[in-house]
Parts: structure tokens; C-alpha cells; sequence
């Protein structure tokens, strides 16, 4: 098979506030053969998250970004695939690449369509199972609030404490996001935070027995608001702050803090890669649930890899509904 060459984007400019489409690049390159124990990939959707903006405070400019990415192997010189396997692999922001394949893993499609790898049934339906199962350790009859509840995580943090008998509450951005964790990701409340005057006295309307588990996503006056409400014990994994990844300058903590000594909560963060052996049994679970109904889930698909900056972009200003996902190509070569 002769070189290939492919589009792969990098950065051109450290982004300052929400990355502009401006600070992005395209740029071509000759991908080579796989040498033996490497397959060759050919990219189909790509994932844009918001923990890759902390990679760009100071990256190397440049050199091709990563993330997740769902692709088709082209050619093989490994045993572990063929021509035609659909594979999971870190190197997204480009149309092709080699890689070794113990660096790939194999999709199972039939627990879920093969771009929701790169969210309910990926990284982000994994970060919500660990998180809230064994950080946040649910106990039926509890309260659970969850910020950014319609996201990629979120949802399936909301979905999954159903199951396990929770009082669920949300916040999103849109009176959209609201309605569907509502009527379709079946919660018990959900709220705007974007009309809400006094945040804390919006949640304490929804919680009036107090929360024992915040899923914390968003940061800032979510979370003050959350530790005002919490109950004695609780537990708030700490997953992300959307809020602050923009910014450019240190952000003031939450003023009441304090109470979490006296109320004896547990703050804890996680990283859903420390949790490989959480895998198979979040695989296990996610495929019971699908089949049963308990678990919906949204993507926002943007078509084409010169949009992807866009996609990524528009993850801090909330236009995307559940997991926003790139399509570099059709699933099927043409």
C-alpha cells in the first residue's frame, strides 16, 4: 500500500479564554506503513472533551493534537486484527494514523453504535460509573445532584443513580437540556441555571432533605452552593470545573469550605485512567442497562475534521447536546 497522506490538526496559538478556531491549524503529513505489531487507521469519529483545554495552556505548537477517536483498521501487521475491525484508539484530530495495536482496542458493537465509544459507552459513561459508584457510593432513598447533568458525563451519572434508587436533581443551561433529563433520562427535577437569581436557594427548593451526593462537573457557584446543602457525610466527587477551565488567572475557592470539616464530607477527585479494572464491569453493566431501557442517552455530531475547533470550541458555550462528537469520515470506506 503506498503512503498515505492526512489531515491532522494542531495549535497555532495558545488559546487565552475559549479557544478560537483561529488558534488551530491544519496541516498534512505522509503517514508511513505499519511496521510488524502495527495496524493502520483510518478515523471515523474523533471526540472532543473539555479536559483537553488544561493541554493547551502551554503545549508544544505545532504538533498534531490527541483525544479519543473510533476508526477502521486499513492494514494490519498483527495477529490481534484485520482489515475492517472498528478499534477505539488516543489519537484523534487526524484522518489516518499507525499505531502499535496493543495501543487499540476492539469495539464491541453490539452493546452500542461504534461513536458512542467516545461517549455513553467510553470514556465519559466510565468517568460517570466510577465516579458515582464507587467515589460517590449511592444508597437508595439518597439525594444527588448533578451539575451539567445533560452532558456526556452527566447524563449517565443521572441515569445510573436512578437505577440505584436515588432522588436525582440536575442542572443544565437550556431549557432543552432541562426538558430531556426530565422526560427522557426519567430524574426527578432539573433547572436553568443561566435564569436562576440565587443558586443555592434554587437547589434548596429541589432538595429540601438536603443533597448526599454531588457529582461535581461545573465548579464555581455550583459547588458553593452544593456544600451549603449537603448533609452530613456526604460524598462530591470531584470530576471537573468547566467553569474555570477558561480561565486566566487562579480562581477564588468556595467561601464556605470550612463546613466540610464540621459536616465531615468527602471531596475527592478521580481520573476515570486510574480505573482499568472497573472496565469490565462498567461494559457488563452499561449492556444490561441499554437492553432494559434504563440508559439514553444525546450526540452532537459536527461533520468534517476542519470543524472539529468549532465543535471544541462551542463545549464551553454549551451548544452541544450530550457528547459532542466529530465524523472525519463515512463509516464505511468509500
Amino acid at each position: 500500500m503506498t503512503n498515505i497522506v492526512s489531515r491532522e490538526i494542531c495549535l497555532k496559538n495558545r488559546p487565552v479564554g475559549i479557544p478560537d478556531e483561529s488558534d488551530f491549524d491544519i496541516v498534512e503529513v505522509t503517514i508511513p506503513e505499519p511496521k510488524d505489531g502495527e495496524v493502520l487507521v483510518r478515523n471515523i469519529y474523533m471526540s472532543v472533551d473539555p479536559y483537553m483545554r488544561g493541554g493547551m495552556r502551554n503545549p508544544e505548537l505545532g504538533k498534531s493534537l490527541t483525544g479519543g477517536c473510533v476508526g477502521q483498521v486499513v492494514q494490519s501487521r498483527t495477529d490481534g486484527f484485520q482489515a475492517g475491525d472498528y478499534v477505539l484508539g488516543s489519537l484523534g484530530w487526524r484522518e489516518y494514523y499507525v499505531s502499535s495495536a496493543k495501543a487499540v482496542t476492539a469495539i464491541d458493537q453490539t452493546i452500542a453504535p461504534i461513536q458512542s465509544f467516545l461517549g455513553a459507552v467510553g470514556m465519559p459513561g466510565r468517568t460517570a460509573y466510577v465516579g458515582l459508584l464507587d467515589i460517590g457510593q449511592p444508597k437508595e432513598g439518597e439525594t444527588v445532584f448533578v451539575s451539567a447533568a445533560s452532558g456526556a458525563v452527566g447524563a449517565i451519572v443521572c441515569q445510573i443513580a436512578k437505577i440505584k434508587g436515588c432522588r436525582v436533581v440536575g442542572s443544565a443551561g437550556s431549557d432543552q437540556k432541562v426538558n430531556w433529563l426530565v422526560e427522557k433520562a426519567g430524574i426527578d427535577a432539573a433547572f436553568n441555571y443561566k435564569k436562576v437569581d440565587n443558586l443555592e436557594e434554587e437547589l434548596e427548593r429541589h432538595c429540601p432533605d438536603g443533597i448526599d451526593i454531588y457529582f461535581e462537573n461545573v465548579g464555581g457557584a455550583h459547588l458553593e452552593a452544593a456544600i451549603a446543602l449537603m448533609n452530613m457525610h456526604g460524598r462530591i466527587p470531584l470530576c471537573g470545573m468547566i467553569s474555570h477551565y477558561n480561565d486566566s488567572e487562579p480562581h477564588t475557592g468556595p467561601k464556605n469550605l470550612i463546613s466540610a470539616v464540621g459536616k465531615r464530607l468527602k471531596l475527592q477527585g478521580f481520573i476515570v485512567s486510574d480505573h482499568t479494572d472497573r472496565v469490565a464491569d462498567f461494559y457488563a453493566d452499561m449492556r444490561q442497562w441499554i437492553n432494559e431501557g434504563k440508559i439514553k442517552w444525546e450526540e452532537t455530531i459536527i461533520e468534517g475534521l476542519e470543524n472539529a475547533p468549532k465543535a471544541f470550541a462551542g463545549l464551553f458555550r454549551g451548544e452541544n447536546m450530550g457528547k459532542m462528537i466529530v465524523k472525519i469520515a463515512p463509516e464505511e470506506a468509500g
